[in-house]
């Protein structure tokens, strides 16, 4: 039986690649990689010769079972997403569940992700709190913000360029212009950024001076 290795890859900064997922990725036999293009500029960067396979959202369902199946006769992998730790937020959890109930061991790396980073410098509470992700794109927006909006903690999101201001536009009309909040982007990449105010004040840091990059957005709880 052999081990599946879920090792997280650097959000930005090549830097915070480890020593070990190097060691790792040279030595598993296969590597599941979300887009073999972005990994292997990873790989070429690293010299690391290991053969890849694709393995992403569109595939995931009807490939598993192959891979469990050669992981079960003795062939180690490791998968990697295009940035940060698998199953966050990416593909990964599939293959973990059904590599587990097989029997294969799963090893997960600690190593980058961009919400711890953007929680911590965020000065937010950090002792609880809920990671939502993605936010629905239509179905069901509306009342997870409602959620999010009423829980007793600092609250998580991932957001995407085009739809950082309606999300910060949303919140406001939820959560009341003054209720604090931090948006990173760019995190460990050069253009860094992390804004920090109440929902009106990061909206109008964001409309004024435009919006690149991907994010990070902590709600705070309300004021009281």
């Amino acid at each position: 039986m052999a081990t599946l290795y879920m090792v997280p890859t650097p959000v930005g900064n090549l830097q915070d690649m480890t020593f070990r997922a190097i060691e790792v990725l040279r030595n598993v036999q296969t590597i599941l990689a979300e887009d073999t293009r972005v990994t292997g500029n990873l790989l070429r960067h690293f010299d690391i010769p290991t053969r890849m396979f694709a393995l992403h959202q569109n595939n995931e369902h009807r490939m598993v079972e192959r891979l469990v199946e050669r992981m079960a006769m003795g062939e180690d992998m490791a998968m990697v997403t295009d940035a940060g730790t698998p199953g966050i937020s990416d593909p990964g959890f599939l293959l973990v569940r059904e590599a587990a109930k097989a029997g294969v061991t799963v090893i997960t790396l600690p190593g980058a992700t961009a919400f711890v980073p953007a929680l911590v410098n965020s000065g937010l509470p950090s002792d609880k709190f809920f990671f939502e992700g993605f936010l629905p794109p239509k179905k069901g927006r509306a009342t997870r913000i409602a959620a999010i909006a009423a829980m007793p903690c600092t609250v998580i999101l991932y957001e995407s360029p085009h739809k950082l201001l309606k999300t910060l536009e949303q919140l406001q009309e939820v959560c009341g212009p003054e209720r604090p909040i931090s948006v990173s982007r760019e995190i460990s990449k050069m253009y860094e950024e992390t804004v920090r105010g109440s929902i009106s004040e990061v909206l109008a840091h964001f409309n004024h001076n435009g919006v690149r990059g991907e994010f990070v957005v902590v709600l705070g709880t309300a004021l009281h």
